[in-house]
């Protein structure tokens, strides 16, 4: 079991890993595939995919679709953006005060499920505050003309607490309930470890809030001491959330050195870090696994090596039927796409495509095709259609 002491040196160790959000080389493009953001470009296709390069963005971090086909995309340093469907035209609709350091970024962006009348973005990133820095759930309205949009009435709705010194394990991740009535947040441990099991943290947790960002009523800890919106605890660096179909919920999240993992969300579990976990310490220091009795609840899916998961995404397109009801995940350290088989509550490991870069985030589109976008300060955007 981890004891409380020698958390600096752990911290330390963690932070010169090469698979976590680490700077790594520039990108290795996929065998025949064209460096160019240009729309034309047609790189060799990857695995099942034909791939076109859409656009290229500086550091990019997520993207999400409009209703009209149009994108928006965040950027690390604090950057929104609305793109045309073609990755021809696009703006910035907003610039966000953000603590971009390290791990530090303006991170998830995703429409309100009303966005049609409501016209709200929900975001997340990291900013600076009294104490240190944390992840912040923020929201705006798209206001304007049709090609003059800004996003504005831009509002706080929730800050993870409690701030904390360092760069990393922000998470971020925001997925709306089927029934559009509530939202699930991604608060990391922010790279301390202990606060993942506290009761009276929000670091490490997956939160159920309301559309405001108060706590959602009758989440399942709060008669045991928690704070009133934590939903589930024990977890690391949650960097992907999303429903199914059957209105499961998925989480992804990265594990230490080994053990990242994937993760059925059910309301009160415990997911055990920093206690356990299928990997080990970045010293070389062993970790007890998850075991049947442990009294943790073990993820559907663990990769060791690691993939570094970046986005997610469960996929309900037409374009490939095949994988209908599947998790997509986009690998940073791998430079991998991820499909992972989805049958009911299970998992099971599917395909691993090499993209030849790191992928940040993995999104549908309107039409069915899967959108991938690229890490780095030439992050490409690309659509991924079925071969012909």
């Amino acid at each position: 079991m981890i004891r409380p002491l020698m958390f600096a040196a752990l911290l330390a160790a963690s932070t010169a890993c090469t698979g976590e959000e680490a700077q790594n080389p520039a990108p290795t493009p996929a065998p025949g595939a064209s460096p160019s953001p240009s729309p034309s470009s047609s790189p060799a296709p990857t695995g099942g995919f034909a791939t076109t390069a859409v656009a290229q963005f500086d550091s990019p971090w997520a993207i999400a679709f409009l209703p009209d086909a149009r994108l928006v995309v965040t950027q690390k340093d604090g950057q929104m953006l609305l793109v045309s469907a073609d990755g021809r035209q696009r703006r910035t609709i907003a610039t966000l005060p953000v603590s971009s350091a390290g791990q530090g970024a303006l991170m998830d962006v995703v429409p309100a499920p009303d966005f049609a009348q409501s016209r709200r973005i929900y975001f997340s990133y990291s900013a600076a505050g009294n104490g240190g820095k944390g992840v912040v759930l923020a929201r705006g309205v798209l206001d304007g003309a049709t090609g003059a949009e800004q996003l504005r009435s831009i509002e706080t709705l929730y800050r993870a607490t409690p701030l904390v010194d360092g760069d990393g394990h922000f998470s971020g991740r925001i997925a709306f309930s089927p029934d559009g009535q509530y939202l699930f947040f991604t608060a990391g441990d922010r790279q301390k470890f202990t606060p993942a099991q506290d009761k009276d943290k929000s670091l490490g947790k997956v939160l159920r809030l309301t559309l405001d960002g108060k706590p959602a009523a009758g989440n399942p800890l709060a008669a045991q001491g928690f704070l009133p919106e934590v939903w589930s605890y024990g977890h690391r660096n949650l960097l992907g959330i999303a429903f199914d179909a059957r209105g499961n919920l998925w989480e992804q999240e990265m594990g230490p050195q080994g053990g990242d993992e994937l993760n059925l969300i059910l309301p009160g579990r415990n997911y055990g870090w920093p206690n356990v976990s299928n990997g080990s310490h970045y010293d070389g220091r062993d970790i007890p696994d998850h075991a049947p009795g442990d009294g943790y609840e073990a993820p559907k899916v663990s990769w060791n090596p690691v993939i570094s998961p970046g986005g997610l995404m469960i996929y309900s397109g037409k374009l490939f039927p095949q994988w209908a009801g599947d998790a997509f995940i986009g690998g940073l350290s791998s430079q991998s796409l991820v499909r992972v088989d989805l049958n009911g509550t299970q998992a099971t490991k599917g395909d691993q495509w090499p993209m030849g870069a790191r992928i940040r985030d993995v999104a549908e589109g309107p039409d069915g095709a899967i959108w991938v976008i690229e890490d780095g300060a030439k992050g490409r955007l690309l659509k991924l259609t079925p071969r012909t």
